[in-house]
């Protein structure tokens, strides 16, 4: 199918200032796709040769694939015409925005025949977004919602565990025109460097949402300062129908302003009832939260099938979203119930119940103190134990952070790995020893599935003491770590602290039983 033709692209490029030359004459070629990757060239696409570690034999790959053009920056542009000598080339002053700009029109601006959400903030984005997707497919799983983020990716064709929260923008499109041809809408968590690097460029949201704002993501790779971080959130504003705000979040009259630039303004708070979304009488249980809600049309009580105070919050962003898309009481009140995300606020528990074990993708200072709030709230009285590590080359401010967070909540905390990428994971444990307050019992054990043991280990010491929950952090649900410049495969958290409770009750159970069997 023709999206558009090499000629169209080299207009647009030339009219945006990005085109520095082009194969002349223009030729009238039909382009039906992008790529960057030449294992994902479909036959039509243009590819585009990026990345600081590309290699003109990439460039051969993606032709033998069916590329029928290329698009490129001026250092690599002799390299590849001497590579692929004959196939049509678009040589650009930017790389990056060209390439937003050439994946839009070449998967055909999927966003003006569908409805796309986009979601972005510090924490709870995967959260919210599972809980509209569940919402929206209304009993009927993978029916009527994609969803693009940090968990998984689906669009109707593919479906696989995900690396980044917003891909690069020739998968993002052709993610989007996916979902478009299955008559999905999309449901997307949209990250900081996604909009400063401008992955989405052209890309209109129906529905921008943004949760909260926190410290997090500020090294020299990412954000330099606070105020670039927030700023570059506020982007997903620039380009959007309707916007949703939270009327909790820090810097709340700074969103504001910037959420005005949407035709349409929803607020929603669970403080205040001055928003337009808003909930009281919050009630935590055991593996649920409930509230009363209350919305411009209805008023009702609304109950949480995931534990977790802060979750408050995400099923009133839910709420004011699925409502803006014309989604009726009783489908949103259902999808809350049912609304599950994987690895995220997971409940395991030993036979007895005196050890929980929470996994969780908490993984920046606002995360953590959600998370141990509301665990002092619904377990009161337990020893507190959390795992978790940082990430290597990016963030380095949760080195400290993270520490800081943990302490006065916590009984013990166990430094491990988590996606090291190339720094050693001794030195990213280090640093977090470093930055420990004196209150805080710490120990490292570089190893994560014999750190989660051993918090095992320390709740069944103490179990005659008192109950404990173990906090497993920053990894929910993810099956590969990231070392080096692989993602390698590894058990789950949540498997691993079963396979580890289940021993555990098994060797309680024979001990009871061998003085009978003695006698």
């Amino acid at each position: 199918m023709e999206n558009t033709t090499f000629k169209a692209l080299a207009e647009l490029l030339s009219e945006r200032g990005y085109l520095a030359s082009a194969t002349t004459p223009l030729p009238e070629l039909a382009i039906s796709g992008a790529a960057h990757d030449s294992r994902d060239v479909e036959p039509g696409d243009v590819f585009v040769c990026k990345g600081a570690a590309f290699e003109p034999r990439f460039l051969a790959a993606a032709i033998a694939s069916g590329a029928v053009a290329y698009l490129c920056d001026e250092g690599h542009a002799a390299a590849l015409a001497t590579e692929a000598p004959g196939t049509p080339a678009l040589v650009c002053t930017d790389l990056r925005h060209a390439m937003s700009v050439v994946s839009a029109e070449a998967w055909g601006h999927p966003d003006r025949d569908m409805e796309v959400v986009g979601i972005t903030g510090t924490k709870g984005k995967s959260t919210v977004a599972y809980m509209v997707r569940t919402i929206l497919d209304g009993g009927e799983p993978y029916s009527r919602a994609a969803v693009m983020g940090s968990i998984e990716t689906y669009d109707g064709e593919e479906r696989f565990e995900s690396h980044n929260t917003t891909p690069e923008a020739p998968e993002l499109w052709r993610h989007l025109a996916h979902a478009r041809d299955h008559g999905l809408s999309m449901v997307m968590e949209v990250s900081s460097h996604a909009l400063k690097h401008e992955r989405a460029d052209g890309l209109t949201y129906d529905i921008a949402c943004f949760l909260n704002i926190g410290r997090d993501h500020i090294s020299p790779v990412e954000h330099p300062t606070f105020e670039d971080y927030l700023s570059s959130k506020l982007l997903i504003f620039d380009r959007c129908r309707r916007g949703v705000v939270n009327l909790d979040t820090d810097c709340a009259s700074t969103v504001l302003a910037a959420a005005r630039k949407a035709p349409h303004l929803t607020t929603f708070s669970a403080r205040s009832n001055a928003a337009d979304v808003w909930a009281e009488n919050v009630t935590p249980g055991h593996g649920f939260v409930s509230f009363d809600c209350h919305t411009p049309e209805w008023s009702d009580h609304v109950m949480v099938g995931m534990p977790g105070l802060f979750n408050v919050d995400n099923a009133l962003a839910a709420i004011a979203i699925c409502q803006l898309l014309g989604i009726g009481r009783q489908q949103i009140l259902d999808g809350l119930v049912e609304a599950r995300v994987p690895g995220r606020m997971e409940l395991i528990e030993s036979e007895t119940g005196d050890i929980v074990a929470l996994v969780d993708y908490a993984h920046n200072k606002l995360s953590f103190e959600k998370l141990f709030e509301s665990v002092e709230a619904e377990y009161p009285g337990r020893m507190v134990v959390a795992v978790f590590g940082a990430p290597g080359n990016k963030a380095q401010e949760r080195r400290k952070h993270l520490p800081e967070a943990s302490a006065g909540h916590c009984d013990l905390v166990i430094y491990t790995e988590e996606d090291p990428a190339h720094e050693p994971v001794s030195e990213i444990c280090a640093d977090l020893a470093a930055n420990t307050p004196p209150n805080l019992p710490y120990e490292i054990v570089e190893d994560r599935e014999r750190a989660i043991c051993r918090a095992v280990e320390v709740a069944d010491a103490d179990a005659a003491h008192r109950e404990a929950v173990l906090c497993l952090l920053a990894k929910g649900d993810e099956t590969r770590q990231h070392r080096g410049d692989a993602f390698e495969p590894v058990r789950t958290d949540g498997d691993i602290v079963t396979k580890a409770l289940r021993e555990r009750d098994e060797r309680r159970r024979r001990m009871r039983e061998e003085p009978h069997e003695q006698g």
